[in-house]
């Protein structure tokens, strides 16, 4: 975001050069007016900016001229200058939503701090109605699959030239990563959309009835069996199966399965008959299954017939940048199954969203947006509620000061816990936190760290 402007109107020109001067020394940009017409006319709903505009003016006064600011953007931060008289006015129009107002005479360093309480204000609005409405009107993918970084770019690059394909695949990824969102994605996004898609959790299955919700059986073919069942697999027949858990399922059934897979076909339990199937499988694991391979809990046919292509889902400590994205994406989700309105998260908010390592990932972020959009309180594990804000409770993080420098702390403790993790190895830091080279070069140089303070020894 470009840096916040101010504009400041007055018709008396000593005091717009000393308004500027004084708010310039002070790192302020400052476009001047001499007439309110001529600040209405630059104003705009994305303006990153504050008005500051004096009550009394010839023509078209500052209360006029707040009203006009306030129907282009009610969020647009307005700060009036009063003269004495005025004073009753201004406290009328704070009621009608101007941001603040100071009475002449004021000392320009006053006018600075009120302009960069402003300042932060709006840049909170703007970023947040920046990522709505990239939520909505984000269209396929960007919509499914919410996320900015690397990491998330290269996974929709994959998943868009897979779905078209009948490729099976395995995606492996940590707990409440979003395996079956990818899943799901790879077959809305693909030629079978209109049929079916079947989840079937491998873990949650008895194992005394997987065989059956799986490949179905004739009536008779056990004790229970009264009738004709027809198999998960069957039933997903020109669709897609996810094999969710696919590392729990019991090893004399995984030969079955990959019976099943390579040959398209199945037989019920109790029939003799073989029946085809027009499936695509796609297989998710939160195991290494090469691993589990080594330790004889899964066969390695099976593993290398389902991996054909793996697609990886990353955890969200890897790819921090993207966690407000995807907080207001969920958020949105809780306000339509609550009916609340979406709160705008403050600066100690996003500051612990950032912190935080997520180890239950999107399903953990998603459970805090629901906490969040219900007013329950502290949106990450371990936060101290504090009246109606939250403070960050991890180490490296700040309560007090503008937002941008609250953000660039945590940003900084962050970079400074993965170059330690890493042993001071920029390859794997960049890996790790799922930036590019460039942008985490740009980041250490803006923050004044070394590798070569990392390294061990």
């Amino acid at each position: 975001m470009t840096e916040g402007q101010v504009f400041f109107v007055d018709d008396e020109e000593p005091l717009r050069h000393a308004v500027k001067q004084g708010l310039e020394l002070c790192g302020h940009p400052v476009t001047c007016f001499a007439a309110a017409r001529q600040a209405e006319a630059q104003l705009n709903r994305n303006l990153y900016g504050v008005l500051v505009t004096d009550i009394t003016m010839p023509d078209m006064d500052g209360l006029a001229l707040l009203r006009r600011a306030l129907e282009i953007d009610p969020a647009l931060p307005v700060v009036l200058v009063t003269g004495h008289g005025d004073v009753p006015l201004a406290v009328e129009a704070m009621r009608a939503g101007a941001y603040d107002f100071i009475e002449k005479p004021f000392d320009t360093s006053h006018l600075a701090s009120v302009v960069a309480r402003a300042l932060d204000k709006r840049r909170l609005v703007l970023e947040n109605r920046a990522l709505r409405e990239e939520l909505e009107t984000g269209g396929g993918l960007d919509a499914r699959l919410v996320g900015r970084t690397p990491a998330m770019e290269h996974l929709r690059v994959q998943l868009q030239a897979l779905a078209e394909t009948d490729a099976d695949v395995l995606v492996t990824g940590e707990t409440g990563s979003g395996k079956e969102v990818v899943a799901r994605a790879l077959h809305d996004f693909g030629p079978r959309a209109k049929g079916p898609f079947v989840a079937i959790n491998c873990g949650a299955l008895p194992a005394e009835m997987i065989e059956s919700e799986l490949f179905g059986h004739e009536a008779g073919a056990f004790t229970s069996a009264q009738k004709q069942r027809i198999g998960k697999l069957e039933f997903a027949n020109g669709g897609t199966v996810l094999l969710d858990e696919i590392e729990s399922m019991p090893l004399d059934l995984q030969v079955k399965l990959l019976r099943a897979i390579e040959q398209r076909s199945i037989e019920r339990l109790g029939s003799n008959k073989s029946v085809a199937l027009d499936l695509r499988f796609v297989a998710a694991s939160k195991e290494d299954l090469l691993t589990a391979c080594r330790e004889g809990r899964f066969r390695e046919d099976l593993y290398y017939r389902l991996n054909v292509v793996t697609l990886q889902v990353p955890p969200l400590r890897e790819r921090r940048e993207d966690i407000p994205l995807l907080f207001h994406h969920l958020a949105r989700e809780a306000r339509a199954r609550y009916r609340r309105e979406i709160p705008d998260p403050d600066d100690r908010h996003l500051s612990d969203l950032l912190s935080y390592d997520w180890p239950g990932n999107v399903r953990e972020l998603r459970n805090a947006a629901d906490r969040f959009v219900l007013g329950l309180g502290a949106v990450v594990p371990g936060a101290v509620v504090t009246g109606d804000a939250v403070s960050p409770a991890a180490e490296g993080s700040t309560g007090e000061g503008p937002l941008a420098g609250r953000l660039e702390a945590v940003e900084k403790a962050i970079l400074e816990a993965e170059l330690r993790r890493q042993g001071g190895s920029l390859k794997a830091t960049y890996e790790a936190l799922g930036l590019s080279r460039k942008t985490l070069y740009d980041k250490l140089q803006r923050h004044g760290l070394k590798r070569e303070d990392f390294v061990p020894g």
